[in-house]
C-alpha cells in the first residue's frame, strides 16, 4: 500500500468514527475531497453546510450547489452574518478568526437541528505553514480537520480527487472576497459587490487566476503571466477600464509582480495616493 493510499484511509477512519457528521463545504478542492471521503465512508450519513453573505462570490456558490448534487449528498446553505461584526468589517488583520468563528457557530447550529453534531472542516497538513487565523478558531471551537489529521497535503489532496474523479482536483486555491481589501480598509457590502463584478467580467473574458485588489478608486488587477500579453491590446484595455469604471473604479492599474496571495498583508499607500502626488 503506498503511503498516499495509507493516508486516504486514515482519513475515512477518522470520518467514520466522527459520523455522523456536518462538513463545512466551501466547494474548493479540500473540502469537496472531504465531502465526497465522507459520502464514500458514511453513505447518507454526510451533512455539507455551505455558508452564503457578501463575502462569497456567487460563482463559489453556484459550484458548490452543483457539486454536492453530483455527489448526492444533502446540501443546505445557511446564512453568514460577519458583516454585522465590528470586529470584522473594521477589517483588522485578524478578521479571519472572527469571521470564521461566526461561519463555523452558524454551520454548529444549523447540523445540530439536522440532526448532525459533529462539524468537521477541509484544513489540510500545508495550512499550518501559514498565517491562518481562521484555523486558529476552528481548533478553538473543536472543529476536527481529517484531511490535516491524516497528513494530507494540497498537493496529495489534489492527486486523490483527481482519481476520484472530482472537478475540483485542479480548482485554483481561493480566498473570500473580503481578501481583496487591504487590512485596516472597513469591508462594506459595496466594495465587494464592486470587486466580484470585475473579476466575474474578467473571467468571463477568458482571464484565468487573477485578483482585482480594492484600493479606494483604484483597481489593482493581478494576473498570471500567461494572461499578460491580453493587456497589451489597446482595445482590450479599454474595454476593461470602461467596465470597472462602471463599476466604481476610477481607475484600474496592472500589478507587474502578477498574481500572488497574500499581497495585501502589506500596506500599500502609493497607488491609493496617485492623484495626490502629480
Amino acid at each position: 500500500m503506498s503511503v498516499l493510499e495509507e493516508k486516504r484511509r486514515l482519513a475515512e477512519s477518522i470520518i467514520k468514527k466522527a459520523g455522523p457528521l456536518a462538513v463545512a463545504f466551501s466547494g474548493g478542492a479540500d473540502s469537496s475531497l472531504l465531502l465526497a471521503l465522507a459520502r464514500e465512508a458514511l453513505g447518507e450519513g454526510v451533512l455539507g453546510i455551505t455558508v452564503d453573505s457578501p463575502i462569497v462570490p456567487r460563482r463559489e456558490l453556484a459550484a458548490a450547489k452543483a457539486l454536492a448534487a453530483s455527489l448526492g449528498v444533502r446540501h443546505i446553505v445557511v446564512p453568514g452574518r460577519e458583516m454585522e461584526l465590528s470586529e470584522f468589517s473594521s477589517n483588522p488583520r485578524d478578521r479571519c478568526w472572527f469571521c470564521k468563528r461566526s461561519h463555523l457557530a452558524a454551520m454548529l447550529e444549523a447540523g445540530r437541528k439536522e440532526g448532525f453534531p459533529a462539524l468537521v472542516h477541509g484544513a489540510n497538513a500545508d495550512d499550518s505553514m501559514d498565517y491562518r487565523p481562521g484555523l486558529l478558531a476552528a481548533k478553538e471551537m473543536g472543529i476536527a480537520a481529517p484531511l490535516a489529521e491524516a497528513g494530507l497535503t494540497k498537493a496529495e489532496i489534489r492527486e486523490i480527487s483527481r482519481s476520484m474523479g472530482l472537478s475540483t482536483w485542479n480548482k485554483p486555491s481561493s480566498a473570500c472576497l473580503a481578501s481583496r481589501i487591504p487590512t485596516g480598509s472597513p469591508i462594506t457590502a459595496e466594495k465587494l459587490s464592486a470587486v466580484e463584478k470585475a473579476e466575474d467580467f474578467l473571467h468571463d473574458l477568458g482571464i484565468g487566476q487573477l485578483r482585482v485588489r480594492h484600493h479606494g478608486d483604484t483597481a489593482r488587477i493581478e494576473v498570471t503571466e500567461a494572461d499578460f500579453p491580453r493587456f497589451k491590446d489597446p482595445l482590450f484595455r479599454a474595454c476593461v477600464a470602461d467596465f470597472l469604471e462602471s463599476v466604481g473604479f476610477i481607475y484600474s492599474a496592472i500589478d507587474l509582480k502578477g498574481y500572488r496571495t497574500g499581497s495585501l498583508n502589506r500596506p500599500i499607500d502609493s497607488i491609493n495616493n496617485i492623484s495626490d502626488s502629480q
